[in-house]
């Protein structure tokens, strides 16, 4: 692979495993709102990734002013408390380690809204191992899409080049974003979005764990990284 100087991470489901909050967070949003909730709440792991405004539109078919509602619940409960129902997967922290010991800039673009995801990462033992932490803004909006918050992050740590960068994410809004970006991305197998999602979206790489994010970031032989799908030649 091509190498990169500059590395983006998404947050959930590929630093921390923030599904139980998260999926606690829309129970309540959809409790105070009289909305249906699966059976199985573990469902509800599909709000994992995606902006909120985009979940709640897509998933239950709310028009914009219910969307803004639901999120407003949603934060009550995600800053009560969900915030802090989370855990860093195995092997994140050797990851992030090894990168940096091998003199690449970590950086982070999430779609959670900055002011949660710096408190996360410090409270987490992680925003030490990266550069800049680049969330979305949830006051005004003009930084809501993943393509937003990638730009952001870029333009606040004076990177021009987007050959120079490589996504990592578990999502296809992940993918999309960085695409938009001029980014290829490498997709994560042990967050919340699969093979098949991953591939669709044109993830150029996929990694089944962050030992094998690293062994294709640093071009180490064995892990259980592989390349998955190349947007130039179709294979």
């Amino acid at each position: 692979m091509k190498a990169c100087s500059n590395i983006l991470f998404d947050l959930d489901g590929t630093l921390i495993d923030s599904g139980p909050g998260i999926i606690k967070s829309v129970s309540y949003a959809l409790e105070q709102m009289g909305l249906p909730i699966p059976e199985n709440r573990q469902e509800l792991g599909k709000f994992v990734g995606p902006p909120l405004h985009v979940s709640f539109a897509e998933f239950y078919g709310l028009p914009p002013e219910e969307v803004r509602r639901a999120i407003t619940l949603y934060r009550e409960y995600y800053a009560r408390q969900g915030i802090w129902e989370c855990t860093v997967y195995p092997g994140v922290p050797e990851l992030l380690a090894r990168l940096n010991q091998a003199g690449l800039r970590l950086l982070v673009a999430t779609s959670k809204p900055e002011r949660f995801a710096v408190p996360v990462l410090e409270r987490r033992g992680l925003a030490k191992e990266f550069a800049f932490i680049a969330g979305a803004d949830d006051d005004n909006g003009n930084r809501s899409e993943k393509h937003q918050v990638i730009r952001y992050a870029l333009a606040a740590c004076g990177i021009e080049d987007p050959a120079s960068v490589l996504m990592v994410g578990d999502r296809k809004y992940d993918v999309a974003g960085a695409g938009a970006c001029g980014i290829d991305t490498v997709g994560v197998l042990y967050g919340y979005g699969s093979t098949e999602e991953l591939t669709a979206a044109g993830a150029v790489y996929l990694a089944e764990t962050p030992e094998a994010v690293g062994d294709l970031l640093l071009g180490s032989a064995g892990g259980a990284a592989y390349r998955a799908y190349d947007r130039e030649t179709g294979s």
